[in-house]
């Protein structure tokens, strides 16, 4: 029996890993925390449980991600309510956009912001489709075989012959090279804040520099069955971890990965920070390239060699704080993006989450948990991180700046809080053992960005570095991705023998 070690326990490494348990793998997971998710993890903290890092989840759709995910891997169900507005943007003047899910309502609302930016919805949501379509073949982007340029041109051709009406095989291609801006009408600055706000969340840039391929699909989460998980976002991890180990596989916490053992240039085993060895066949890495490059040491690719110091995106500040319930206004939706000015990033922009009132596990009789975050640029965190002083007054001041942008979504926050604790990109770092705590992934300017899964011969890499990047239905999708990768190379292809016939033994309702 072919091993199989997967390196950290985020929503890439724990999907991979549970669909080639369900082939009949041997997979063991190591993980160096004592929880599974990583930035989709939560976690708990006097009475609540906060989302460490996302806190928005989609591809519940009929044939969506996280659908053939839980058909491949074995799930029955995931433990989610569909959501009926994604998030509501409060742009700049005040006003206030929600993104509803239905898409009647969702028309109505965005007519009202601006009639001229139809062309542009229309446009997304058409691009979108054929994005997701070929997303969801696993196709082998980019490409780094000659085996792999075949594939992509065989299931591309197929998705491009069966595109949706009005999308064109030229403006695809000038897609492919232009930044979404390009597809925005002029002189409609809320339209374009509006957009912004959720590419930054979604792409990790704005419209001015977004793929406008990427930038299609990723706006298109909210129609991708968003859906709210039960006990935090951190459910959907644990739940792929007890599948893990119900088909046979081990899923072990505080297991850090210190190296990884080579032999005729291929991996024979995985070494642990106790001693231990776990034998490999296989290594699959849920790692930044930073952190995969540390771990590979000599034997990393030249790619990852010659990487930067530190990376060029974006890490996060958060303020994660328990509030009176009392202090909710009625109705108040779940998710909430509050626009303060450009440029958006460092407290100018803040994402607010609410634990739901319908579930209990979140938070203490009568309280609800709150995660408030902002994108934040890494160097000037890190060049105080030997100065105390400065770096607990920046500390302060963007929790002031997070806290002020929340009270235009809960008037009384501080005031109804009896827990405010803070986060930095050094937390990240800690806690989620992320490169200089950098998340998110590469900013989405270029398609040609993302590295291959394949680092090397047996070695792979998952998450938010690989195609198709960051969100809980795009790492599940790419760990998907990498599985029927690495049946293929074992010669056993996902689409015949192992999964195939366990799945037809095994059927999920």
């Amino acid at each position: 029996m072919k091993h199989i070690v997967v390196v950290g326990a985020g929503m890439g490494g724990l999907s991979a890993a549970a669909v080639l348990a369900r082939a009949g793998l041997d997979v063991t997971v190591l993980e160096a925390h004592i929880y599974a998710g990583g930035c989709a993890g939560t976690f708990f903290h006097q009475g609540y449980r906060f989302d460490a890092g996302a806190t928005l989840a989609a591809g519940f759709n009929p044939g969506g991600p996280m659908q053939q995910l839980a058909q491949e891997a074995g799930i029955p169900a995931w433990p989610v309510r569909p959501e009926e507005r994604a998030l509501s943007v409060h742009l700049p003047d005040g006003a206030t956009i929600e993104r509803w899910v239905d898409p009647a309502r969702w028309k109505a609302e965005r007519l009202a912001l601006s009639v001229r930016g139809e062309a542009f919805w229309d446009w997304q949501e058409r691009t979108a489709e054929l994005v997701w379509d070929l997303a969801g073949r696993l196709l082998p982007w980019p490409p780094a075989s000659l085996d792999d340029a075949w594939a992509l041109a065989r299931h591309g051709l197929s998705a491009i012959a069966a595109r949706p009406p009005g999308v064109s095989a030229t403006g695809l291609l000038r897609d492919a090279f232009s930044h979404a801006a390009s597809h925005l009408p002029p002189d409609e600055p809320r339209l374009r804040q509006f957009v912004d706000g959720q590419l930054l969340i979604s792409a990790q840039t704005t419209s001015r520099h977004a793929n406008a391929l990427y930038a299609a699909a990723a706006l298109d989460l909210p129609r991708r069955g968003l859906a709210q998980a039960e006990g935090g976002i951190g459910s959907l991890s644990q739940l792929l971890v007890e599948t893990i180990r119900r088909h046979g596989g081990r899923v072990l916490y505080r297991h850090t990965a210190i190296g990884v053992r080579m032999q005729s240039g291929r991996p024979v085993a995985v070494v642990a920070h106790n001693g231990s060895s776990f034998p490999a066949d296989e290594v699959i890495l849920n790692l930044t390239p930073w952190d995969a490059g540390r771990l590979l040491g000599s034997e990393a690719p030249p790619r990852l060699q010659r990487l930067p110091a530190r990376p060029s995106g974006w890490g996060a500040f958060t303020v994660y704080a328990g509030i009176d319930s009392a202090a909710v206004p009625e109705g108040l939706g779940l998710h909430h993006q509050v626009l303060i000015r450009d440029p958006l990033g460092e407290g100018n922009s803040v994402f607010l989450s609410l634990s739901p009132a319908w579930d209990p596990t979140r938070a203490p009789s009568g309280r609800r948990a709150v995660t408030l975050s902002t994108h934040t640029r890494l160097d000037p965190w890190w060049s105080l991180d030997k100065d105390d002083l400065a770096f607990t007054a920046r500390e302060l001041a963007y929790a002031d700046r997070l806290l002020a942008a929340g009270e235009r979504v809960i008037p009384r926050l501080r005031q109804a809080a009896d827990l405010l604790l803070p986060g930095t990109p050094m937390t990240f770092a800690h806690f989620t053992r992320r490169a200089h705590g950098w998340v998110g992934g590469f900013p989405q300017v270029d398609l040609l960005r993302s590295f291959s899964p394949r680092l090397r011969p047996s070695i792979w890499m998952v998450g938010d570095s690989i195609f198709p990047g960051q969100s809980i239905a795009a790492t599940a999708l790419g760990g998907r991705r990498v599985a029927h990768a690495v049946l293929r190379s074992i010669g056993c292809p996902a689409e015949a023998p192992a999964l195939s016939h366990r799945m037809a033994q095994d059927p999920v309702p």
